[in-house]
């Protein structure tokens, strides 16, 4: 068998894979480290002076303040042209803001307010109160939270005693837990509603407004956002809604006192079919209106101002405005017409523009410096260059300063300008997505995909051609030269380009070379076309729909469904699911067609059949323990998603925890019954320890973490310590038992007993071995499930006395117990072991959930056995290759289960618990509990992936049922069935099936997640590109990097056995019979 070469083509696929996902995600997804710092009012920002602080200085401009989101408030709506007598209706539609601005040009302000991509309001709100550039994923300490950990201004706000009150979309609670006065919120996520948001805000803010109870009001509009989304912002009702807004504005500002600031704006702009997401100008432009009855600009009207005001821009403004220190991240910058020169009469007390600026740049430094000291993600020289910068500022300021002589002009502009270039620093790292390193992953994954398929139908002639080393040193010569040309021509080698060119150059000299050896007609593209490949395609093509992936939990248990009841039909399409009609009694012997017993086609149709009802059963079963996504609206998540201890009726919880331990019980019993069964627990070794002990200790553990888990922490008060040491020892007992029997396993994964026999009585049959095992197995079922003669060739080598000696007759002298499933079973005890430890980080009740993929999976791989006995009992086919039916059930079980274990493709439901079985108190590394989670979401793709061979091995384990009433079907010779050493007596088609088996599955999960590129590539300007489509990505990447480690984990155990039964073979056999 070719060991070594399927390892090393699998560990080249998949990095090949891995290589795309890296190019595109390091195009598409957008990501900086969150800095958890807060700014004080008790600031010292260097270059201090004396000590003396920066914030909070001065008497603040304003003592309350107005602040309206109008979501999806374009630039182009809040323009007035009073020449455009037929104006569509989304324009002309806001008269008031313009009114205000050009009669009352000192107390107005309106302004293009322009946002960084992604243009999601989320991201927009993090963006226009924190004044940082917020990203699809900000890597933050509390990962399990969705609320802002960065620095912001209603922090800030709540810090300086002010009551801040909300009202409108519940965004913002979720985002600002705790952090209001007041809050009002109202559902936001249906898009077809126009009105109930908006009609909240409407019953309340004037109430309030009127009121003395607030300091700082803001209110989140959706009606206008809704209505783009639902029509497009040239329909009448956009008309309508605008209009609606405009009523508003002139309400609020009747009501405005003279110490309020008035802040209208919108959160990004619209495309013209009223989507946004991306980055066009379109979207990235909306609107911003100040307006202040007392007076808004103070400095002069000669002095310019800005036409475009970055949306990071508000937040230093209005923080100085207001009296409150400027966030820590915030790299905004001041708007200084809204600040007084120095000068200026009348505002004594008011921070001038200089004041403002100096403290401003200072601020974002102290920003720039510690995001520095934790990420590399700024580029070296633009670091050095704004730091000389800031230096330079620092000096010139402070001798200004010392000497009392005003700040020249040229100073004012170069610390806008340094303030700019920060800005521009960081939107350049953080903010844009990359088309090129797009479109290289893209290439990429393609590639793979098409190397997948070639290989999968020609993984024999591979196997022989050896076309792998050539592929891979051309494709390292051409990264090299990718990175080398680099070098020369920009002076930086970035290592994904290289990466990227070795993974496209090898794959496309792999197809080559293939193409070359392949002989003619053994590659057709018909072989696409099969019923489970187009399925799967039909798949792939619906992964470009917001609503299947919202309902893909259901949707994959429909595909699953329809793929299982497919094989029957295809069965009775063939004429193989009824034993055939007698044979012509006309013809002569000779010409008669081949027949079985229509007993054993019966037979073999029932217990499909039977296979067929379980695995619907278990889909049925499933889908009560599925969970609920946000979008999915009144959906309620499964009872048994929530922990015991959170259960309030004490006998709820007692009957869930006894159908958790009921299933627990099951899933050992089941996987001790299959070992016992075959024959693999006589005998003794590490591996049969661990199946024996290990597993069944294990589960005991578990059951008494689970009691002392769901025991309610009000009970049992004077036991509080021991309950509280139980929650830590069970646990991780139960993770070291499980982790040692995975060791024990991988060190000894034989498991096979061979023991010798007496002499048998001459003539007659074989009678029953006299040594019994202990693990009591049945007298029928050794006879059945053991292969006395250790097949072909060490029955010869026995016969001729050369091994371990024989009898007279010539009989065998040796008995070897589990060699019929030499390489499932320690596959089956993997499987038993890492799912306990799966489940170990599930809530208790998902055992249940466990205990459906148990059977799931099994009837299954009887289904795929049956099928395979029909159509050799009747075709006489012969070969071990896996058709691609069983591979598409089995890829489809996988994102079923992570479905029916509680698990969505969105960051909200992950388990994020799962890091603290065993850890209650938290752990000091990061590397551990990402582990467990990961381990936790994933569960279902690391079980299927890890038992794939098994689809290989079925076939062969379940020959002895034939055997039973069809004794035809052994060979002619009356040797005993094999087996899995057919397997061994052909390693050539071993060594091609087994490849064959693990690049299909392969190609199914890397056409998945290649699905899931393109349409986040394709509609990343999508409303949902970054609610569905990017964590759908994310989620199916992270599935196909773990599955795919998984899977090479049980190939190798397949490859670790077949070492120990060469070794075993070789103990046996004396060189000459070799």
């Amino acid at each position: 068998m070719k060991r070594l070469p399927i390892l090393l083509l699998l560990l080249w696929l998949c990095s090949v894979f891995y290589v795309g996902i890296f190019l595109f995600v390091g195009g598409f997804l957008l990501v900086r480290l969150e800095v958890n710092r807060t700014s004080s009012c008790a600031d010292v920002l260097p270059p201090g002076t004396s000590g003396n602080r920066d914030f909070c200085l001065k008497e603040p401009r304003f003592r309350r303040a107005v602040i309206l989101i109008v979501d999806a408030l374009k630039a182009d709506f809040a323009r007035y042209d009073p020449r455009n007598t037929l104006p569509r209706p989304f324009e002309n539609k806001l008269p008031v803001l313009d009114e205000m601005a050009s009669s009352r040009p000192s107390h107005a302000r309106l302004y293009t307010f322009r946002a960084d991509p992604p243009t999601t309001t989320m991201q927009r709100i993090k963006g226009f109160t924190t004044g940082s550039l917020p990203t699809f994923i900000d890597v933050g300490n509390n990962f399990a939270s969705s609320a802002i950990l960065e620095d912001n201004l209603v922090r800030q706000l709540g810090q300086a005693g002010k009551r801040v009150v909300f009202m409108g979309d519940d965004t913002w609670v979720s985002l600002f837990p705790g952090g209001f006065h007041r809050s009002l919120p109202f559902p936001s996520f249906n898009v077809k509603d126009l009105h109930t948001v908006d009609n909240g805000i409407l019953q309340n803010i004037f109430p309030i407004l009127e009121g003395n109870d607030w300091d700082v009001l803001i209110a989140h509009f959706l009606g206008v956002d809704h209505c783009g989304h639902r029509f497009g912002p040239d329909h009448p009702a956009m008309a309508e809604k605008l209009t609606q807004m405009d009523g508003v504005f002139r309400s609020v500002i009747q009501r405005l006192q003279n110490d309020t600031l008035l802040v209208v704006l919108g959160d990004h702009g619209m495309t013209d079919t009223g989507d946004h997401g991306g980055e066009s100008q379109k979207e990235t432009d909306a609107a911003l209106f100040l307006y202040s009855s007392s007076g808004l600009l103070l400095a002069p009207s000669s002095q310019v101002e800005p036409e475009v005001v970055p949306q990071t821009d508000l937040v230093p403004t209005l923080a100085l405005l207001l009296g409150v220190p400027i966030p820590y991240s915030s790299m905004g910058q001041v708007l200084l017409p809204l600040f007084p020169l120095n000068t200026t009469l009348g505002v004594p007390l008011a921070l001038s523009q200089e004041e403002a600026l100096w403290i401003n740049v200072k601020q974002v430094n102290r920003f720039l410096e510690t995001y520095s000291n934790m990420a590399t993600d700024i580029p070296a020289d633009s670091l050095w260059h704004l730091r000389a910068h800031f230096s330079q500022l620092s000096s010139q300021y402070l001798s200004s300063v010392h000497t009392g002589t005003p700040l020249p002009p040229a100073l004012v502009v170069s610390m806008q300008e340094y303030l700019s270039s920060v800005r521009e620093t960081c939107r350049a790292s953080w903010a844009r997505f990359n088309p090129v390193k797009m479109a290289c992953g893209l290439l990429v994954l393609c590639g793979a995909c098409a190397v997948c398929y070639v290989l999968s139908e020609l993984s024999s002639v591979v196997l022989r051609a050896g076309v792998l080393k050539p592929a891979v040193l051309g494709g390292l010569a051409a990264g090299l030269a990718v990175a080398a040309v680099r070098l020369f021509a920009l002076g930086s080698a970035e290592a994904s380009w290289g990466l990227g060119a070795a993974a496209l150059g090898s794959e496309l000299l792999f197809l080559w070379r293939t193409w070359r050896a392949c002989p003619r007609g053994r590659l057709s593209p018909r072989g696409l076309l099969t019923a489970p490949l187009l399925l799967l395609l039909l798949r792939c093509a619906s992964l470009l729909s917001d609503s299947y992936i919202i309902s893909e939990g259901r949707v994959v248990t429909f595909l699953l469904f329809t793929l299982g009841v497919y094989v029957p039909v295809c069965l009775n399409w063939d004429g193989f699911l009824v034993p055939a009609p007698p044979a012509d009694a006309q013809k002569p012997p000779g010409l008669h067609s081949p027949t079985v017993p229509p007993s054993t086609v019966r037979r073999e149709s029932t217990f499909l059949l039977v296979c067929l009802s379980v695995l619907v059963s278990c889909l049925y079963l499933s889908l009560s323990f599925h969970n609920c996504r946000e979008e999915q609206g009144s959906c309620q998540p499964s009872a048994f998603l929530m922990p015991l201890s959170r259960l309030q009726d004490s006998r709820v919880r007692n009957v869930h925890y006894v159908l958790s331990l009921v299933a627990l019980s099951a899933w050992a019993f089941l996987l001790h019954h299959w070992l016992r069964h075959y024959g693999n627990l006589n005998g003794s070794g590490v591996a049969r320890f661990s199946a024996r002990c290990l597993l069944p200790l294990a589960s005991v553990c578990m059951g008494l973490h689970w009691a002392v888990s769901a025991a309610p922490e009000d009970s049992f008060r004077n036991l509080a310590e021991l309950i509280g040491l139980a929650r830590v020892v069970m646990p991780r007992v139960s993770f070291g038992l499980l982790g040692l029997g995975l060791l024990l396993l991988w060190l000894d994964p034989l498991m096979v007993y061979l023991k010798s026999r007496g002499p048998p009585s001459s003539g007659g049959p074989m009678p029953p071995p006299r040594y019994r095992a202990s693990t009591g197995i049945s007298p029928q079922a050794e006879l059945h499930h053991l292969v006395p003669q250790l097949y072909q060739r060490i029955r010869q080598s026995l016969e001729d006395g050369s091994a371990l000696g024989a009898e007279s007759d010539g009989r065998p002298a040796v008995e070897a117990y589990g060699l019929g499933t030499v390489y499932s079973a320690p596959l089956v005890l993997l499987c038993g072991l890492l799912g306990l430890m799966l489940l170990l980080l599930h809530p208790e009740g998902m055992a249940l959930a466990f205990l459906m993929l148990l059977l799931q999976a099994t009837a299954l791989l009887h289904l795929h056995a049956s099928t395979c006995t029909l159509s050799s009992l009747q075709s006489h086919s012969s070969g071990f290759s896996v058709p691609w039916t069983p591979v598409v059930l089995w890829s489809l079980a996988a994102s079923q289960f992570f479905h029916a274990t509680g698990h969505l493709p969105t960051f909200p439901s992950i388990q994020w618990g799962a890091a603290f079985v065993g850890f209650p108190q938290g752990h000091a590394g990061t590397v551990l509990p990402a582990s467990l989670v990961t381990l936790n979401t994933f569960t279902s793709h690391i079980l299927f992936a890890v038992a794939c061979p098994l689809l290989l091995f079925w076939p062969l384990v379940c020959e002895v049922r034939r055997t039973r009433s069809g004794r035809s079907v052994a060979g002619e010779d009356g040797d005993d069935v094999a087996m899995e050493m057919k397997l061994r007596e052909n390693p050539q088609q071993f060594s091609s099936a087994l490849l064959q088996l693990a690049v299909r599955y392969l190609l199914v999960s890397g056409a998945q997640v290649l699905a899931s590129v393109c349409a986040a590539a394709f509609l990343r300007r999508h409303l949902m590109v970054w609610k569905v489509f990017a964590p759908k990505l994310m989620f199916e990447a992270s599935a196909f990097v773990v599955s795919s480690v998984f899977l090479l984990f049980g190939i190798a155990l397949v490859l670790r056995v077949d070492v120990a039964v060469a070794c075993l073979f070789h103990r046996l056999l004396p060189e000459n019979s070799r």
